[in-house]
């Protein structure tokens, strides 16, 4: 993303070395686990679709059905009471929901209007994301670093592996490689590459049929590109600059140009059957993060909202 100074005044973003110190999560990380605990108590009545079936995972205990195996009675249990118990496991078949953050360079981006950088907020809403849709019954996943995971401590456990990746950090596109049939993907980026590339990475993750969403971050200031008079344009991901001498005039061209980008965007996501969610950074996390929910639960057929 280009970030804007106009001559002659005070730069309304920030420099490399306060881009590269937004980008080192070390420090940031547990500010955010917190704040994303908080968004996601504030997000209610979104249920998972749990049910027993082949697993490992214990569920829960039911009374035994006339003509069922002797085999399947758990003898300790039953012996609590007199009546004879099933232990019933969760059903972990190839349902998931795979989560991928961008957190490439064009992400560190914040102005002065936002209340986060776009990083700080993918992040925020994929932990609030991951913890409220445990705690419905579904289990999680990052697409690249973790296997799908229904802990109470997913937010803990996110938060360490992508710490841990010294790899995929930079990616601005999630890995190329279909999805199970039965999964869904919430991408959380702010869609700065080119439209054509993430179209063809979306078609690839759906092409098994799995559901997709994704929520697009955005920083005001990109949205709206007020600036007029004589400015200087730096890409954050390549170090290129442009020096515009109308940038009033500029921002038409610019404006018309990001609608037609998101354009694109939106009719690969149509293509596919996903959804796409526009969600800026001078907006509350939590209308992201119930956005998401909200259309995850309406697919599972469960209330949302």
């Amino acid at each position: 993303m280009l970030r804007t100074r106009v001559l002659g005044q005070a730069e309304r973003q920030p420099g490399q070395p306060v881009l590269k110190a937004s980008l080192d999560l070390a420090a940031r990380l547990p500010r955010l686990v917190l704040e994303a605990r908080r968004v996601s108590a504030s997000v209610h009545g979104i249920h998972g679709r749990r049910r027993s079936g082949p697993g490992e995972t214990f569920w829960q205990y039911r009374p035994l059905v006339p003509g069922e195996a002797a085999s399947r009675i758990d003898w300790r249990r039953s012996a609590r009471d007199g009546h004879l118990f099933v232990r019933e496991r969760e059903w972990e078949a190839s349902h998931a929901i795979w989560l991928w953050i961008d957190r490439s360079p064009s992400m560190g981006f914040a102005s002065s209007l936002a209340l986060a950088s776009k990083v700080d907020r993918a992040l925020i809403a994929g932990f609030a994301l991951a913890e409220t849709l445990v705690e419905g019954g579904e289990r999680v996943g990052h697409l690249g670093l973790t296997r799908p995971m229904a802990s109470r401590r997913i937010v803990e456990m996110l938060a360490q592996a992508i710490l841990a990746d010294r790899r995929n950090g930079e990616a601005d596109l999630p890995p190329e490689e279909p999805l199970p049939r039965l999964a869904d993907a919430i991408l959380i980026t702010d869609g700065l590459t080119p439209a054509a590339a993430l179209a063809k990475r979306i078609a690839t993750l759906a092409s098994s049929g799995a559901k997709g969403h994704i929520l697009l971050i955005a920083d005001p200031i990109e949205e709206t590109f007020p600036f007029s008079g004589q400015a200087e344009l730096f890409d954050l991901e390549d170090g290129l600059s442009l020096r515009v001498g109308d940038a009033g005039k500029w921002g038409e061209d610019y404006r018309e140009r990001l609608q037609a980008h998101r354009d694109a965007i939106r009719e690969a996501c149509r293509h596919a059957g996903w959804t796409l969610t526009l969600h800026r950074t001078d907006r509350p996390a939590s209308e992201g993060v119930l956005r998401i929910a909200s259309l995850i639960a309406a697919s599972r057929g469960g209330p949302a909202g």
